[in-house]
C-alpha cells in the first residue's frame, strides 16, 4: 500500500497544489474517473479547513496531508489546531449529520466569529455532503484534527486497458 504524503505552510495557496496532487494520486491509485471531481473538491475542502484553522488560532505549523490506495483510495488531512470542529454522521441514516464546535457554541454571534473559523465549520457541511466515507476526528496523540475521507478503487479487470 504505497502511501504519498505532503506538508504545507498554512497559507492558502497551497492548497491548490495540495489538490493536484491528490488528483494524480486518486487517478494513479485507480480512483473512477468520474469521481475524480469529487476527490479534488473533497481535498480542497479538508485542507482549506485546516488552513483556516490554523490562521484562526496563529499556528504557523505544517498542515500534513496523507493519501494512501489499499482497499479504498484514503486521504487524510491533519491540523493542529485545539478544538476543531467535529463531524458525526447518525448510523442508521447516511442523511443525518451532526456538526459541532467544543470551543464555539451554537449560539455565538456571527460577528463575533473570525472568517478563518467561519471558513473551517462551512468545510465541514461541505465535506459532509460531499464525501460518502468520511470521519473527523481529534488525534489520538497531540492536538488537532484529522479529516479521514476514502473512495473506492475500480477493480483491475474494471479498468480500461
Amino acid at each position: 500500500m504505497p502511501t504519498v504524503r505532503l506538508s504545507f505552510s498554512p497559507a492558502p495557496a497551497h492548497v491548490r497544489t495540495a489538490r493536484l496532487v491528490g488528483v494524480a494520486v486518486a487517478r494513479r491509485a485507480g480512483v473512477a474517473e468520474e469521481l475524480l471531481e469529487e476527490v479534488r473538491l473533497a481535498i480542497g475542502e479538508a485542507c482549506s479547513r485546516a488552513v483556516a484553522l490554523h490562521r484562526s488560532h496563529g499556528l504557523d505549523d505544517l498542515v500534513d496531508v496523507a493519501m494512501a490506495d489499499g482497499d479504498r483510495f484514503t486521504v487524510r488531512v491533519v491540523d493542529r489546531a485545539a478544538n476543531g470542529a467535529m463531524v458525526h454522521k447518525a448510523p442508521q441514516d447516511d442523511a443525518v449529520v451532526l456538526l459541532s464546535d467544543p470551543a464555539l457554541p451554537l449560539t455565538t454571534p456571527p460577528d463575533l466569529l473570525a472568517e478563518e473559523a467561519v471558513a473551517a465549520r462551512m468545510g465541514l457541511a461541505l465535506l459532509a455532503g460531499l464525501v460518502d466515507d468520511l470521519n473527523v476526528s481529534e488525534l489520538a496523540e497531540g492536538v488537532g484534527t484529522e479529516v479521514r475521507m476514502s473512495w473506492p478503487l475500480e477493480r483491475s479487470s474494471d479498468r480500461p486497458a
